[in-house]
């Protein structure tokens, strides 16, 4: 009898297969992005040090102020735009995007056009 494997454990096989071509450095850090049902969160990773240089997520204090008038595609929007106004704080420009896994369609898409429009290449 074979067990059926679960939509998150497919996630994370297929996260695995991405991540053994792509890696984050002092350069060019990995903006890694993680959703759940209600909140997403994301954080550029400087792999070679092992170090997060910045993150921004749904669940901060300063960000829940502005979701009450935002569905969850826009929220997506905005912590990416967040992110990356921190890491031009941090003097990163170019990312490598890792879509952890996730389609790369609706909240992780916009995250990533949040990204761009606020200044990061990728």
């Amino acid at each position: 009898m074979f067990k059926k494997r679960d939509r998150n454990e497919i996630r994370e096989i297929r996260h695995a297969r991405v991540r053994k071509k792509i890696s984050g450095t002092p350069d060019m850090p990995r903006l890694s992005v993680y959703r759940s049902l209600k909140h997403i969160q994301v954080q550029l990773i400087d792999d070679v040090a092992g170090k997060t240089l910045c993150s921004a997520s749904t669940l901060e204090k300063g960000v829940q102020d502005q979701l009450n008038d935002l569905d969850k595609k826009g929220a997506a929007k905005l912590v990416g735009k967040l992110l990356a106004e921190r890491a031009l704080e941090a003097g990163v420009k170019s990312v490598v995007f890792d879509r952890g896994g996730y389609v790369y369609t609706g909240r992780v898409a916009e995250v990533a056009a949040g990204a761009r429009e606020a200044g990061l290449d990728f």
